[in-house]
């Protein structure tokens, strides 16, 4: 870049009373409008908050040394930056943000650090995790059905599914994985339902020998989820869908670490009829998991999420217009 075809802003005399308005100033040539939003935003509540703790210095090179441990340890089967964006609650608030669910729709949740981009695409009642990989699991038929708020039947809605082994381990945590395992992409038929096998879900803790773990012992907490099956929902037309459902009364269901339990997606686990063993090929009696799942539209997501962003920052007292969907200030 020519310094020569920037034009920037003079600064006033820099203090501690001076640098947010002069940050502020000299990021404001950003042609981009949410851009220069969120980053006036950020670093007006960046330097409140120093302000408001009396931030020392130790304390601030601390934090540097922490978000540069939480860099280190990240590779492609380990996320540490999604791990701390869920123990600071911070993954669910954007979610619930971005995506708001109407009433009777299904509610989405944190995504995790353990989604991966390489499970098979499988056929309706496929085996998802391997007998011969976990002996140890208890088989568990999971019967499903998608449609529209409307009530609509589905057909042909992706769904990625990911569960841990009955030892409390994603596949990604095995040494040597070669192939994917407890996870399979699946469609909906024309009916809108999808069903497969997979295993009873059992509580397990997050990955907590890295920073995220250290710091969850400093603040006395425990690093542990509550049994859950992941599932992913993609369809042209309807809102991207994140959720899991938990088994209800688990151990660990009201102090999740990273706070993924809602009370709509808690569940009972059955058992496999005489007449359901026989028509889904799974021994009688085995655990049983059954759910309907509501998507909303793009459409109906995006009325819902401009409503909410008009009504929260207006109690903040800002006006505001919206471009391509998200909030920026009125300027009159």
């Amino acid at each position: 870049m020519d310094p020569s075809q920037v034009k920037i802003p003079p600064l006033m005399n820099l203090s501690a009373d001076t640098i947010t308005p002069n940050t502020i100033l000299i990021n404001s040539q950003n042609e981009d409008i949410r851009m220069k939003y969120v980053m006036e935003r950020l670093v007006t509540h960046l330097h409140d908050f120093a302000r408001e703790t009396r931030l020392s210095t130790n304390e601030w090179m601390a934090g540097i040394q922490f978000l540069t441990e939480v860099g280190k340890i990240c590779s492609e089967t380990r996320q540490e930056f999604i791990l701390l964006s869920d123990i600071l609650g911070l993954s669910l608030l954007v979610d619930s943000i971005d995506h708001p669910k109407p009433p009777l729709s299904t509610e989405g949740t944190v995504l995790g650090p353990f989604h991966t981009h390489d499970a098979h695409i499988l056929p309706q009642g496929s085996q998802i995790s391997s007998p011969e990989a976990d002996p140890g699991g208890e088989p568990c038929l999971v019967l499903c059905t998608v449609r529209s708020s409307s009530g609509t039947p589905l057909a042909d809605v992706k769904i990625d599914i990911w569960e841990t082994d009955s030892t409390g381990h994603y596949d990604v945590q095995r040494p040597g994985r070669e192939e994917p395992d407890g996870r399979a992409v699946m469609k909906t038929d024309e009916q809108g339902r999808f069903w497969f096998k997979g295993i009873k879900p059992v509580p397990y803790p997050i990955p907590h020998d890295g920073p995220v773990g250290k710091l969850l012992m400093r603040l006395k907490r425990h690093p542990f989820r509550p049994s859950h099956v992941h599932f992913m929902f993609e369809k042209e037309g309807f809102d991207h869908l994140i959720t899991a459902l938990y088994l209800r009364h688990d151990p660990y269901e009201t102090s999740d670490a990273v706070f993924g339990v809602k009370d709509s997606l808690l569940v009972d686990l059955g058992r496999v009829s005489a007449q359901q063993a026989s028509g889904y090929d799974i021994k009688e009696g085995s655990w049983l998991l059954e759910y309907d799942f509501v998507l909303v539209t793009e459409k109906e997501s995006a009325e819902l999420r401009e409503q909410k962003s008009r009504q929260a920052l207006e109690g903040l007292g800002r006006k505001c217009k919206f471009v391509d969907g998200l909030p920026v200030p009125e300027v009159d």
